[in-house]
Parts: C-alpha cells; sequence; structure tokens
C-alpha cells in the first residue's frame, strides 16, 4: 500500500503554512501527488436569486471570498514548490469548506487538516472540520496540531500507534502504513487492556504486531495501565517517548445536528501536540 493522492485544505488561517509544510513532506516522503484545495465559503447549494440575478452575497463580497481562495492557493504553490515538490495541483471552488472537503476526499488516500483553532473563525465553516471530516468523509486525517512550526522534509521518525483492539484503530494502522513503513521506529501502545480482555486476547499486542510485521513494520509493543482519562494518557505517553506522530481511531457518530465525539477522540483532537493520523 502507498499513497498516490494527498489532498490538503488551503485558507488563510495563521496555521496554514505549517499544514502546508506537512502535507509537502509526507507527499516527497510518499512520492504521492499532492493537492491543494481551497473554498470560497459559499455552498453550492446556496440558492440563485433570480430577481437579482446573482448568488444572496453583492457582488464585492463574492470576489472578496474567491480572490482569498486564490490568495491562499497562491501561498501553498510557493510553500510546495519551494519544499521541492514536483507533483502537486491546485484547485479553487465555489463551496464551503465542509461539502468541498468531503467530496475531494473520495479522490484522495490521506487528507491534511489543521487541529480546530477555536479562536480563529472563518467564512463557510460553520463547526470544526476534523470531526466532520473524520465521521462523514471516510478516508484517514492527517492533523497538523496549533503548535507546529514548518519544519524540515522527511517522514516521521517515530509513530506511536495506539491500540485497543478496536475496528477503528485497526483501520488507521493500515491508513498509516506507508508512513510506518519509513519509520526509524515504531511503538505500539496498549492501555488497560484488563479492562477489556476479550478484545486484546492473552498477549494483547501481540497478534496486531504480527501483523503489522507482516508489513515490514518491527514494532515495540509496551502495555501500561494509567488512570489519566485515556486521550491525556495517549499524548503523555507520546511526549514522554519524544514520538512524532500519534496513529489512533477515532469514535463517534453524527445526530442531525451535532457531532458526537468519544471521549478519548475529543480530548486528543483538543489537546494535540504532535500530528495525529486518525481514522474512523
Amino acid at each position: 500500500m502507498s499513497y498516490k493522492t494527498i489532498v490538503v485544505h488551503c485558507d488563510q488561517s495563521q496555521h496554514a503554512a505549517a499544514r502546508y509544510a506537512l502535507a509537502a513532506r509526507i507527499a516527497l516522503a510518499a512520492n504521492a501527488h499532492l493537492t491543494g484545495v481551497a473554498l470560497t465559503g459559499i455552498s453550492r447549494y446556496a440558492e440563485w436569486n433570480d430577481s437579482l440575478g446573482a448568488w444572496p452575497l453583492p457582488p464585492h463580497v463574492l470576489d472578496h471570498l474567491r480572490h482569498q481562495a486564490g490568495a491562499a492557493l497562491a501561498t501553498f504553490e510557493r510553500d510546495v514548490t519551494a519544499a521541492g515538490v514536483n507533483a502537486w495541483s491546485s484547485s479553487l471552488y465555489e463551496d464551503d469548506a465542509e461539502s468541498g472537503l468531503l467530496q475531494h476526499a473520495r479522490y484522495a488516500d490521506l487528507l491534511v487538516l489543521s487541529q480546530t483553532d477555536p479562536d480563529e473563525v472563518q467564512f463557510g465553516v460553520s463547526r470544526p472540520l476534523p470531526p466532520e471530516l473524520l465521521l462523514q468523509g471516510g478516508r484517514p486525517l492527517l492533523l497538523v496540531p496549533n503548535t507546529s512550526s514548518p519544519t524540515a522534509s522527511g517522514a516521521f521518525r517515530h509513530p506511536l500507534l495506539a491500540w485497543d483492539g478496536s475496528t477503528q484503530a485497526a483501520r488507521a494502522f493500515t491508513d498509516a502504513l506507508p508512513l510506518l513503513s519509513l519509520a526509524e521506529r515504531v511503538t505500539l501502545l496498549v492501555l488497560n487492556a484488563d479492562r477489556d480482555p476479550a478484545r486484546h486476547g492473552s498477549e494483547p499486542g501481540a497478534d496486531m504486531a504480527l501483523f503489522l510485521a507482516r508489513h515490514g513494520v518491527r514494532v515495540d509493543v509496551m502495555r501500561e495501565f494509567s488512570t489519566l482519562e485515556t486521550g491525556a494518557a495517549l499524548l503523555g505517553a507520546a511526549a514522554e517517548r519524544g514520538c512524532d506522530l500519534l496513529v489512533m481511531g477515532g469514535y463517534g457518530h453524527r445526530r442531525v445536528h451535532e457531532t458526537l465525539l468519544g471521549g478519548a477522540t475529543r480530548s486528543v483532537l483538543r489537546g494535540m501536540t504532535l500530528p495525529v493520523l486518525i481514522s474512523h
């Protein structure tokens, strides 16, 4: 398995440069095509006003939104070219961010986003993007923490795999194989296995370690007990071991007007201090 198409969200957020840098790193390491997608924030489902012959926004506002999206793409193009990415493309779409990125996720192996910043408000983003795209996109997300700065190229050196015996975690590990195969060291962490022995068997982590070894990924299995909330325990373990990527399954479901995430997923998305590859 390898990544062939990586999509990165392009906007004018203060976190965009770190997002582009990480997307470029992964594209170079995986020899993948990188696509930058910018959205105007105007939903493709918005109703046309026949009496005005225009969208229900003044023309100068529409022009401003299109200009902003175009400027975001120009920055993306400059940054990925400087990073040495040769196989890239950029696209500007008149749509809200959630709907547009959901559509593009169908044609990608990996979608790169930033952690939600509650202090940033952007037109066309009505709710945090990672939870929506995690639960509806059908593709793994690579999330960049807001504390990140643009860094030099290179694959992840030491990923931490959060193994809880779940379908979501197993899917995340498979989705991460192109990155795991390039790592110098991989740690498989099993937390509190005694709380759900039916998921883990007599030797927690052993079967998953064997699965990964057959894909050429050798892992160090670590079994630990923690009284901390699971998300906090995972982030603490990653920091303690100097890991530079957390791979985990994401839990939750959608209600009519609300996305409900599991506790560990929610706390990691809020408190992440390293990139997180997450799958549902």
